[in-house]
């Protein structure tokens, strides 16, 4: 329906586009977007050197509005406004201690310092992937450019969400690529050797569980005895045990700059959270010679109890420090690299007896289903992720293949004639 052109100062119908031309000899059109904050109407103004531009932008409004893209009124965000306003009231009650770490460290280092002063509906993928790049040139880490790119994807996914900006230009903008680290899990003598030096050492048995149960570390050192069943040969995994980072709580005024060295500092130390998922509280069944080295593991600790005293701290961890307090898991790492030298093993993640936990199950050909029950997996793609097709099963694959194409024997002593197919 044809717009009425009205003369600057004349009044449009309520709820009604307008398009007029104004005394500074500009056409002008208004366009009636939605309500505001405070219930009034949010009606949005554009001007144009023509009637046929100005119509075309009025256009444009109102395709934006009927398609619900409309950006909210006022004035946009710059992306330093943003990000701190999502960091503190958006991202820091829905997530991790630890995931909220990472996002801080690239809010704070990189993505303030690198696009704060931009406005969030003027940023373009263009000055995204020059941040990237200088980040590069200063020999920053993939992995760092990653984290600060999936931080700055997370908070603008947000912004869209509310309407701040019509779309996420973090979604266009190219990262650089990142090359996964290779796992190789340990091997079936390199888990054995482990367990051995494992379950002659203090709190030994706690590695033995990662390599044969696949334990998250917090998981493991989040164990009380009252999730142990010796009878059902059964752990409950209910929580985890973290060390989280110290943050400021001075507002940065203190000028230190780790938050663990600020005066005012909060929210560090080691605490007790969730499972990283509702799959990660689990049942899982334990091997005999496991849950008998569980048990003589609380005999020892039965005994420090005694020689401890009033200093023993009686808080239920199945693997505790000679005072009861629960295992930091900074000293727990340790541990298991001391480990990983006694038993002339290569070097290797604590993580990576979980590699090698999902990877024994895979050996043992047990059930996606199943595996995912044991290592607390919400959804059977980890499985790719962690199970690694040993040197040992691809050997065995071969010799089938072979006795599948070839004469069942390749030695010319036993009959076999090399190289011969099997006839059809």
């Amino acid at each position: 329906m044809p717009r009425k052109k009205r003369q600057e100062g004349t009044r449009a119908p309520n709820g009604a586009a307008s398009v007029y031309l104004g005394s500074d000899g500009r056409w002008h059109g208004r366009v009636t977007m939605g309500v505001r904050d405070n219930g009034t109407p949010d009606r949005r103004h554009v001007n144009a050197q023509t009637e046929a531009e100005v119509l075309r932008k009025v256009r444009d409004l109102e395709k934006d509005r009927d398609a619900g893209r409309t950006k909210r009124p006022g004035r946009a965000w710059t992306v330093e406004k943003w990000l701190i306003h999502w960091l503190n009231h958006i991202a820091e009650p829905s997530v991790r201690p630890k995931t909220l770490a990472g996002y801080q460290t690239a809010v704070k280092r990189h993505l303030i310092p690198g696009l704060g002063a931009h406005r969030t509906d003027r940023l373009q993928p263009e000055h995204i992937e020059r941040l990237y790049a200088a980040m590069r040139l200063r020999k920053l880490k993939p992995a760092t450019v990653h984290q600060t790119h999936r931080t700055l994807r997370a908070a603008l996914n947000e912004a869209v969400r509310r309407g701040h900006i019509l779309s996420n230009p973090a979604r266009i903008a190219k990262a650089p690529r990142l090359v996964e680290q290779e796992i190789e899990p340990l091997t079936l003598d390199e888990a054995q050797r482990v367990m051995a030096e494992a379950l002659g050492r203090r709190n030994g048995v706690r590695y033995a569980l990662a390599l044969a149960l696949g334990l998250r570390q917090g998981e493991a050192l989040g164990l009380k005895w009252q999730d142990v069943d010796f009878e059902a040969s059964t752990l409950t995994i209910r929580r985890a045990l973290q060390r989280h980072t110290w943050r400021h709580g001075c507002d940065g005024t203190c000028q230190r700059k780790r938050g663990a060295d600020c005066p005012n500092r909060f929210g560090g130390g080691l605490a007790i959270v969730d499972t990283k998922s509702r799959a990660g509280r689990r049942v899982v069944g334990v091997p005999r010679r496991l849950m008998a080295a569980l048990k003589e593991h609380q005999g020892k600790q039965e005994v420090e109890k005694q020689t401890a005293a009033e200093l023993w701290h009686d808080e239920d961890w199945v693997f505790a420090q000679p005072t009861g307090r629960p295992t930091d898991p900074r000293a727990d790492y340790g541990e298991w690299h001391d480990i990983l030298r006694a038993a002339k093993v290569r070097p290797a993640r604590l993580h990576d007896a979980r590699h090698t936990a999902a990877t024994m199950l895979l050996v043992l050909k047990v059930p996606t289903r199943a595996v995912m029950d044991v290592m607390g997996w919400s959804q059977a793609s980890m499985t790719t992720r962690y199970q690694h097709v040993p040197q040992e099963v691809l050997n065995g694959i071969a010799k089938q293949m072979g006795s599948l194409l070839w004469a069942e024997s390749d030695d010319p002593d036993e009959g076999g004639e090399p190289g011969a197919l099997v006839p059809a």
